[in-house]
């Protein structure tokens, strides 16, 4: 009984050593895959950043001016508006040496800052947002945080808060909140992150 036990101890052994050797070699290629695009980036010319999708705070459209004494509804709104004249664009997912390959190499600080701004942006906006979900100001939460979607965030708690307005504290009837609901959808599968899936599986 212990020769067939000793057998498939072997086998067991022979197969994990292959996938392990798969493995290696696998990450091996992605390694030098990397160095060697990284190499590439460090020679790209400077290109123009005229055609990025730059992000605009509409001020107008946007409940500004409303805060009154609190405190969390101040601060969100003053970050925003130190961010209205800034360069806002949303590189979420974007490594470096893809930016680079793009934009080239010369480009790599303003492009960090511009993302930079756009993490700030949808920050204070969910803040903003959730202050005024908790103090019962639905529509004006509905419309920062719709804002945010549109810039393509990322925040989980943005798409939760926003599918509890339209489905309990907007008065919106079936028909309203799948049609809102469902414009959501194509913006989540198009997230380039982490919490795509989260996301897209509280959608749908």
């Amino acid at each position: 009984m212990k020769f067939p036990f000793f057998t498939s101890f072997i086998l067991l052994a022979i197969v994990v050593n292959i996938c392990m050797r798969r493995v290696t070699r696998k990450e091996e290629a992605r390694e030098e895959d990397f160095w060697e695009r990284e190499s590439r980036s460090n020679f790209v010319r400077k290109k123009s950043l005229e055609n990025l999708d730059y992000v605009h705070i509409p001020v107008d459209l946007l409940p500004f001016g409303t805060a009154g004494d609190n405190e969390v509804l101040k601060k969100a709104e003053e970050e925003l508006l130190l961010l209205k004249d800034e360069k806002i664009v949303n590189l979420t997912g974007i490594t470096n040496t893809d930016l680079k390959l793009e934009y080239g190499t010369a480009n790599i600080t303003p492009l960090s800052q511009y993302d930079q701004n756009y993490t700030a942006l949808v920050r204070s906006l969910q803040a903003w947002g959730k202050e005024l979900y908790d103090r019962g100001r639905y529509e004006d939460s509905a419309n920062v945080l719709e804002f945010a979607v549109k810039t393509r965030t990322d925040i989980t708690a943005t798409y939760r808060i926003l599918l509890d307005l339209y489905r309990t504290k907007l008065g919106l009837n079936e028909d309203e909140i799948k049609r809102k609901t469902d414009a959501l959808i194509p913006i989540a599968r198009n997230l380039n992150s982490l919490s795509k899936n989260t996301i897209l599986n509280m959608l749908e």
